[in-house]
């Protein structure tokens, strides 16, 4: 590695990806080696980058993306190149992802409502070989390590005793469509009252705080 650090940014969003180019080019010792829009992309603009020795140094990932998701391009980078950073960057601070992005090889987590001055300083982290967790989450996470190892914890997680039921299912892909309770009762010939309820249950079986989170989770686990 050199004094330099070389970063490949891998999001989605054309926005929030340049305005992270624009945050960490401003950061002394730190250059965009190069850009991605997608998990498949992250992974083919990482082998491109190798072969012509000029690194990166950093993977920062975020985890909600098309074709291949971050945990999946995270996974096969480290399968191919051990040696791979990756931080994942996202809004989710759900359990599950985080197991499942430190299963596959991320050496950091942090979500996108972090301070760039904390983004900047767990990019120097986890370049000098230092995993790093944002405080809160590695909180959630020794939670739910504590929760799993009590006697009558259970054997199973949320997501697979909490079902939702093929009405909630039905009512969740009309959320993930951008459908209003109003609009969904008008559809479901439903009550909106009933339908409010409805989504309120969706929301807890799915432990999520609004509809937009809901959406994203229920299309990662497969459930539209």
């Amino acid at each position: 590695m050199t004094d330099t650090i070389r970063i490949l940014l891998c999001e989605d969003q054309t926005l929030m990806r340049q305005g992270l180019r624009t945050i960490l080019e401003l950061e002394p010792g730190f250059q965009i080696a190069g850009e991605a829009a997608d998990g498949e992309e992250a992974v083919k603009r990482y082998g491109e980058l190798r072969n012509q020795d000029s690194g990166p140094d950093i993977v920062l990932m975020d985890i909600q993306m098309p074709r291949m998701s971050g945990v999946q391009a995270t996974a096969a980078l480290t399968a191919s190149d051990p040696a791979t950073r990756v931080i994942i960057l996202t809004t989710f601070d759900y359990e599950d992802y985080v197991f499942e992005a430190i299963k596959a090889g991320a050496m950091g987590y942090l979500l996108k409502d972090v301070p760039a001055s904390e983004l900047t300083a767990t990019i120097r982290q986890v370049y000098a070989g230092e995993p790093s967790i944002q405080p809160k989450i590695a909180n959630k996470l020794l939670i739910e390590y504590g929760r799993k190892g009590r006697p009558n914890a259970g054997a199973a997680r949320p997501e697979e005793h909490d079902e939702l039921s093929p009405r909630e299912i039905e009512i969740l892909k009309l959320i993930a469509e951008g459908a209003s309770n109003r609009k969904i009762a008008e559809k479901l010939v439903l009550a909106e009252g009933t339908v409010k309820n409805h989504v309120s249950n969706i929301l807890g079986k799915l432990h999520t705080e609004n509809r937009t989170q809901a959406a994203y989770l229920a299309r990662e686990r497969n459930l539209l």
